[in-house]
Order: structure tokens, then sequence, then C-alpha cells
């Protein structure tokens, strides 16, 4: 054996098999949701996010993308939200008719199968009946994109134990430095299971700051939008950092995120960052894009047969190819595909 393929790389079970691999010295290549959504999925050699080797340097950037060609123009792939939605509900009744017979299992989630299972329910369930309109943000507004309590790049890659204490520092802050005619507009995640009531949160946490008027949380809505809209993205380190970014939109990083890089994101305090809001050099980020597309995307999705053979067959080459191109004194490795002509 040479190499383990892990998806994802901060559960307990993947960080033995990290340790064990990295002790026989055998390769590690981690797959997660694309640093670039939608149409892209994450195989990086080493480890993603805090784990990447990637570096931090926007020089370096700018000197490795001068070996590669630009991006490809590909069609969108077709959406898998259903397919998705319905392997969930699968994989939640298997879990609840198997546990019998599993009595030592435990899950890395922080919440029993069944708990999730009935809080997707009630969520569900309340929304229809309710018929709730998410209010509208006003033209001057701020964005803070929930994360999942069980996501791990939150968990691992930041100073939060989960996203709780992460949105009172944000409305803290924002109640104390942002100007008054700004909004913040708190965005549940589209997988959220229900089980926390992240509106009654949300809110009480801006009526005791008295900015109750000023914050408001959306439970749905098309995040590209809302992200375009933005006056500034706050994030601990979701890919609608990333999203950002691409539309040109401020971005203040809360934990370490692969794309938290000087020129790109914002650099200072967070309190500094809702009144000296600065954009991203567009040089950079079509540097720092490309760069990722040949060392660690690969186009393809991870619900849908007609993705999934894309995918299977791009992270094959991937996997087996081991062309590299120096740059900036390190060796990028990139698809041969990618390699710019001579």
């Amino acid at each position: 054996m040479t190499d383990v393929v892990l998806f994802g790389d901060c559960r307990p079970i993947h960080r033995t098999a990290r340790a064990v691999a990295g002790g026989m010295g055998l390769a590690i290549h981690v797959f997660e949701e694309g640093y670039i959504r939608p149409d892209w999925v994450t195989l990086e050699r080493g480890g993603v996010n805090g784990f990447s080797a990637l570096p931090a340097d926007p020089q370096w950037y700018l000197q490795a993308v001068r070996h590669l060609d630009p991006c490809p123009v590909r069609p969108a792939l077709p959406s898998a939200i259903g397919r998705r939605g319905r392997a969930g509900v699968a994989y939640y009744l298997a879990a609840f008719l198997a546990a019998p017979a599993y009595p030592g299992y435990r899950t890395h989630r922080p919440w029993l199968s069944v708990l999730e299972a009935l809080g997707w329910t009630r969520r569900a369930l309340v929304r229809r009946l309710a018929g709730r309109r998410d209010p509208v943000p006003g033209r001057s507004y701020f964005l803070l994109p929930l994360q999942l309590d069980s996501d791990y790049q939150l968990r691992t890659h930041s100073d939060f134990e989960g996203m709780q204490p992460a949105l009172a520092q944000v409305i803290v802050s924002f109640a104390r430095h942002a100007p008054p005619d700004a909004q913040l507009a708190v965005k549940r995640h589209p997988l959220d299971n229900g089980l926390c009531d992240w509106r009654r949160r949300t809110l009480d946490f801006a009526r005791a700051l008295g900015v109750e008027g000023r914050v408001l949380f959306l439970e749905g809505g098309d995040i590209d939008a809302l992200v375009g809209g933005a006056r500034g993205v706050v994030t601990v380190n979701s890919t609608t950092g990333a999203l950002a970014l691409a539309a040109g939109v401020s971005v203040a990083t809360l934990g370490r995120a692969v794309y938290d890089i000087p020129g790109l994101t914002h650099q200072g305090s967070l309190d500094a960052f809702w009144r000296t809001t600065e954009r991203p050099d567009v040089r950079l980020y079509e540097a720092f894009r490309r760069v990722l597309a040949a060392r660690c995307l690969l186009w393809g999705g991870f619900y849908a047969s007609e993705t999934r053979t894309l995918l299977v067959e791009s992270a094959a080459d991937r996997i087996l190819g081991g062309v590299h191109v120096a740059a900036a004194g390190a060796d990028l490795p990139v698809e041969p595909c990618m390699m710019a002509a001579e």
C-alpha cells in the first residue's frame, strides 16, 4: 500500500489514520467539499484548510500562476440537492434500524442520528406551517453565514468549539463598532438540522446589545445574491468566504481558512472590519483560483451519478499523475492538461 484516501481529515478516525499513514510513509489524499463552489470538489494531498500545505504568501501565488494556463470555462453541472436530501433520509433511516445491532457505535457528530432526524422533521414542519418570509436586508448590510456545529472545519480550524460563541462575538463587535446605518444579516446553514433555535439566539443576542432593529435572521435565500449585495462577509472559515472573494466582496475570517491571504481577506481586527472594508485584489484572487484548480480542485460532484463519473476519472488522474511545476521555490502539483504550453 502506498496511498490513503480520506473524506475529510479532522474527525477522530481521520486523525488516527493520518498518524498511522504518516508513520508508515504513505501519501495521504483528502477529499472535501470544494474550496470554490459549486461544481468543484477538493482533493488535496496532505490535508485541507488548516492542514493544507498551501502558503499564505500572496507573491507565491502570483509567481506560481505564471506556469499555468487559465482555467477552462465549463458548463454548470446539474444540481443534486434532491438526491442529497434522499441520501440523508436513507442514512438516518439506516442508522435508526441498525442501532440495536451496533450498541457500541458512536458518531463523530454532536447529536444522535435519531435526534437529527427529528430536528429535520420539526424544522420542515415549522417552516411550512408558519409560512414565514425572511426580512429583506437594506442597502447597507453585512452577511454572517452560519456554519454547522458538527463541521470539523469550524471545530478544528478555529478557536471556537461551536457556532454560538462565534455568533456572539460577531454581534458584540457589530453592535459596538459597525456604522449606525449598517445591518447584520445572519443566515442559517441550509443543512442545519433544526435542533438549535438559531433565530431565537441571534435575536436574543441582538436585543441584549440594543441592536435588535439592525440584526436580521434569514432562514434561506439565494446565497449568491446575498453575498453579491453585501457590504462585507464575516465567516469563521466557510466556503461562502471564497464565494464572496469571487464576487469582489470584502471578507473577514475568524478562523483558519485556505483563502485567508493578505490582499484577499481583511487582516486587521473584526472591530476594524466594519468601517475599513477593503475589496480583494482581483489579480491575486485570479492567481489563487487558478492555483487551486490546478493543485487541489476537481470538476465534478459527489451526489449525482453523472458528476461522480467525472470526479472518479479526474481523481484517479490526480492521484496517479504526479506531474509537478516548480513555483517560488516549492513544487506545485498540477494536472498534465493544466500545464502551460511551451
